[in-house]
């Protein structure tokens, strides 16, 4: 499986240094010097690197094939990535696990199918693709356990279970509010 470890960002200063988007738990060792890392696009790489060092709280590295300001600025937007085996932890997974599976909510409805994860910095979020009569729609979850609570890679699906308004169907179809009831009014009273 491949892992994406971090995004390129900006060059930093004038000698090749590029700040990263750190996508892995472990940067010190995914991004220690010496380590040759594959790119998405892969004519960007692979990618050698020369130096690693945290500033500000933001990981800023040096590749060998990146010798100035100019090369380090082409890599901006290169992914950097790894294989690694399936994750064994029970309640991790990476993003092209979960990319095609179908998001359906408790009572099985299906809404649409997951086409990616975010990483923001609050939490992540899964990407949908809902599929509405006006066309498809992509929309943000907040991937914890309240509003997904079951990930089944094996069974293809993710199980959602979202606030009223969360979904982009919830707009298409109306207020998840009686019909007629006025949402400023809590006790039907005028």
């Amino acid at each position: 499986m491949e892992l994406t470890v971090a995004r390129v960002g900006r060059a930093h200063g004038l000698k090749g240094e590029v700040s990263l988007d750190v996508r892995t738990d472990d940067p010190a060792e995914r991004l220690g010097v010496g380590q040759v890392l594959r790119t998405l696009p892969p004519e960007a790489g692979p990618l050698t690197v020369t130096r690693s060092r945290v500033h500000q709280d933001r990981w800023v590295v040096m590749f060998a094939e990146a010798a100035d300001r100019t090369a380090a600025e082409r890599l901006r937007g290169v992914e950097l990535v790894v294989d690694v085996d399936a994750s064994d932890e029970e309640d991790a997974w990476y993003p092209h696990e979960l990319r095609g599976l179908r998001a359906e909510l408790v009572d099985g409805t299906v809404v649409g199918e997951v086409v990616g994860l975010d990483h923001l910095p609050a939490h992540d979020v899964l990407v949908l693709s809902e599929p509405l009569p006006t066309g498809k729609v992509r929309t943000l979850v907040p991937f914890v356990r309240a509003i997904v609570p079951t990930v089944d890679v094996a069974g293809g699906r993710v199980v959602l279970d979202p606030p009223g308004g969360l979904l982009a169907r919830d707009a298409e179809e109306g207020s998840p509010s009686e019909p007629g009831a006025d949402p400023d009014v809590a006790d039907g009273s005028v």
